[in-house]
């Protein structure tokens, strides 16, 4: 026969085994499905008052009347008048006020050429964010510094003179090629770069509006972003907190020309076909499906860098900036 204590610790593995993803799968909920619930709720649409105001034929505003004094008509014939459709009922109730500030939901793929298709910046967002745009830059430094530390190699190279191994490593830049893998090289590092702009983008307030296409707000912020990726991107190679000055890759022949050229300009070719993808792919997914996870996992796998950017904001990876969707989509707000 088994003594007491054992079989009280076999039931109590047992009980934890099976409940031990309650709070992981009530923290999940709480991130994801109570947002969309609140804004559903929030965002449902109110009926116009009964006593709404229309305007009279040929009325200037001061001339409005309303409808239940305007003169009823009694049709002589026995069958009763067609009614009119609900849509235009709604239009005449509704006065003209009202319907211009009425929210309706923006499909960036109806949006003609050139333009923005973006809301416009709030009040008190109008400039770049230089501050926010630099901690979750320090913070993504922070973060690939910290892997590195993780190496041996890196480790290994922290003994001696600081200044003079780094001038050295920096100073041992000539050729192209680091001899290292093609994923890296060509995969990896334009992802870093298309990150570097994305945090731009979402600091930007006229950026993150304007909707890929041919307008010139919307390339001018993706060169922008260009120019921000090549000046981080730099740094981490030979800055003064880079792999130059931690790692001295440049003492092992690794200080090459790939990686400082290739980081910001083929990113920033990434960053554009994410944005290519997320408004012809994605959305169209967007309308063909209500399954809320079915457009979260669009999200993040045709967008990869753009979520990893959300993160360093401590925002959902799935989160979308500028005017809702067509059809809306109640986890983004």
């Amino acid at each position: 026969m088994k003594p007491f204590t054992l079989i009280r610790d076999e039931a109590t593995f047992a009980f934890r085994q099976r409940f031990s993803l309650a709070p992981v799968l009530a923290a999940l909920w709480l991130i994801t499905c109570a947002p969309a619930v609140a804004h559903g709720q929030d965002s449902a649409p109110s009926p116009p008052p009964a006593g709404a105001e229309r305007a009279a034929p040929g009325a200037t505003d001061q001339g409005r009347v309303k409808a239940s004094d305007a003169p009823s008509v009694t049709s002589a014939s026995p069958t009763p008048p067609h009614a009119e459709d609900s849509s235009d009922a709604v239009e005449k109730v509704i006065p003209e006020q009202e319907q211009s500030s009425s929210p309706v939901p923006a499909d960036a793929d109806t949006l003609p050429e050139g333009s923005a298709g973006g809301s416009a910046p709030e009040k008190g967002d109008r400039g770049f964010r230089w501050k926010a745009a630099t901690e979750q830059t320090l913070l993504f430094l922070s973060i690939q510094h910290g892997y590195a530390f993780t190496q041996p190699k890196t480790r290994r190279d922290l003994s001696g003179p600081f200044f003079r191994d780094y001038f050295r490593s920096v100073a041992s830049i000539g050729k192209w090629g680091d001899g290292g893998k093609f994923f890296t090289n060509y995969v990896a590092h334009p992802m870093q770069g298309s990150l570097l702009g994305f945090v731009w983008v979402q600091n930007d307030p006229k950026g993150k509006a304007a909707a890929f296409g041919r307008s010139k707000s919307y390339w001018r912020s993706r060169a922008k972003a260009l120019a921000w990726s090549a000046a981080w991107s730099t740094q981490f190679e030979l800055g003064p907190v880079s792999q130059a000055s931690i790692g001295n890759v440049g003492l092992h022949g690794k200080q090459t020309w790939v990686d400082i050229v290739v980081t910001p300009t083929v990113g920033t070719a990434w960053l554009v076909a994410e944005d290519a993808l997320d408004r012809y792919l994605i959305r169209r997914i967007e309308r063909k499906t209500d399954n809320r996870f079915v457009r979260i996992v669009a999200r993040m796998i045709f967008n990869p860098t753009r979520s990893s950017a959300n993160l360093l904001r401590f925002e959902k990876p799935w989160r979308r900036d500028g005017p809702p969707r067509a059809p809306a989509v109640p986890f983004t707000r």
